[in-house]
């Protein structure tokens, strides 16, 4: 099938790509010329996992080209994408100009029937309005079917071509049936193409994650009250999990959740609730407690430095809100790096992927490190802020040697509590006993 995606950005390179993967001709439009060049020099843009290698293959197969020009990509694509940028507006809502300003461009030129795939996530009722955008100008037939993705960063390849579920919403017989076609060599192993209307194909996705942020949350409530009573919240994560009903995944607990889904799908469902006279309080309180447990290491930092943080040197391990990825977009330790700052404090950073993109932010205000042992020289503490793997089991003899206070605190809960005191280290973590040495 001839496919098009406008916008090249996570999830829109991400899908040309692996569609370009069963066979598909790709054209992805984007409107930035010397990101345009790279592609089609065969460079990578993101850093995802295993996606350079289908990116090769697609473009010398010659699936997978890319483009400048909206017309272009419209006259090609029989189902065009749009895979725009959906970025919080002050008010917390969904800012929707770049999906409907292409969608004006789309009504003007478009000459045959196409399909127009909502793939950015966007608020329940979007559908509708790109339908009306692109009707006011459009001389011939169309439909709009909303089509969210569920993709992990980190994960996002394994997730497109083996997806737990697609969602399709649409109320054209004829769309459903071209997107069940592009479809149907990624679910013969059984899993469902659920067909639904607009709407809640369009809400599913906002559920969805908002349901995650919550659990999320919760479990580090949970942590934070284990800390007040002495209990141990890796023993009531695994009692927890163990019921089908609740479920081992999104338990952790951490110093919050980041990235460029969940912060602004709840924020912009709690918006939506607003606009409409209804009061999400759930995701009210999940706000406010992930924005707290962003800096929930720093009472900890402070206590231990008897609230005196001026000239001591901070290795921070982990800077993208996640492992397996260089977004840093709401990365927890951003937040703490800038409380660190504002307190006095000097920051030496590691992180396998994500470095290039902070040293935008901060220019020469932080260090920055080629291994993460070298971060340690010199530095009065090590912070954790990502459970990146090669994190997982370290030298605590260099760590030891290095810093000046052999002390750690972990945002990520990465080592048992009994392995560390073995080591001879004191550790702070979330929602368990401190170890002071």
């Amino acid at each position: 099938m001839r496919i098009s995606v406008i916008g090249t950005g996570y999830v829109g390179l991400v899908t040309g790509t692996c569609l370009a993967e069963t066979g598909n001709e790709v054209v992805c439009v984007d409107i930035n010329k010397q990101k345009v060049q790279k592609m089609r020099n065969g460079e990578v843009p993101i850093y995802e996992p295993h996606l350079d290698v289908l990116f090769d293959r697609n473009i010398k197969a010659g699936r997978l080209t890319f483009s400048t020009s909206l017309e272009e990509g419209l006259e090609h694509g029989e189902i065009i994408f749009l895979a725009l940028p959906t970025p919080e507006d002050e008010d917390g809502s969904a800012d929707l100009s770049y999906v409907l300003g292409v969608a004006d461009d789309i009504g003007k030129r478009i000459t045959e029937y196409k399909v127009i795939v909502d793939k950015s996530t966007v608020p329940v009722g979007t559908a509708e309005k790109v339908q009306e955008v692109i009707a006011k100008n459009a001389k011939c037939d169309f439909d709009v079917v909303s089509n969210p993705e569920f993709l992990r960063e980190g994960f996002a390849v394994d997730d497109f071509l083996k997806p737990e579920r697609i969602v399709v919403g649409s109320s054209s017989q004829r769309a459903t049936e071209l997107m069940e076609k592009l479809y149907k060599p990624f679910v013969r192993s059984g899993n469902p193409i659920i067909i639904m209307d607009e709407k809640s194909a369009e809400l599913t996705k906002y559920a969805a994650n908002s349901f995650l942020a919550a659990k999320i949350t919760f479990m580090n409530e949970i942590a934070n009250y284990c800390e007040k009573v002495g209990a141990d919240v890796d023993k009531v994560r695994r009692g927890m999990g163990t019921d089908s009903r609740i479920g081992k995944r999104f338990l952790f607990p951490g110093i919050g959740y980041g990235g460029s889904c969940f912060p602004k799908d709840v924020k912009a469902l709690h918006k939506s609730g607003k606009d409409v006279d209804y009061d999400f309080q759930i995701l009210d309180s999940v706000i406010k407690v992930n924005q707290k447990q962003k800096t929930a290491l720093l009472p900890k930092i402070k206590t231990y430095f008897d609230n005196d943080l001026d000239d001591k040197t901070f290795a921070v391990w982990g800077l993208a809100f996640k492992p397996e990825t260089d977004d840093i977009r709401e990365a927890p330790a951003l937040y703490l790096i800038d409380e660190l700052l504002n307190a006095g404090a000097k920051v030496k950073a590691f992180d396998p992927e994500a470095m290039d993109n902070v040293k935008r932010k901060y220019e020469d205000r932080i260090q920055f490190s080629k291994t993460m042992y070298e971060a340690l020289d010199n530095t009065d503490a090590l912070i954790i802020c990502t459970e990146w793997s090669i994190f997982r089991t370290p030298d605590f003899k260099k760590i030891k040697d290095s810093l000046k206070e052999n002390v750690i605190f972990d945002g990520r809960n990465l080592y048992d509590i009994s392995d560390v005191e073995k080591e001879g280290v004191s550790y702070f973590s979330i929602g368990r006993k401190d170890i002071i040495l």
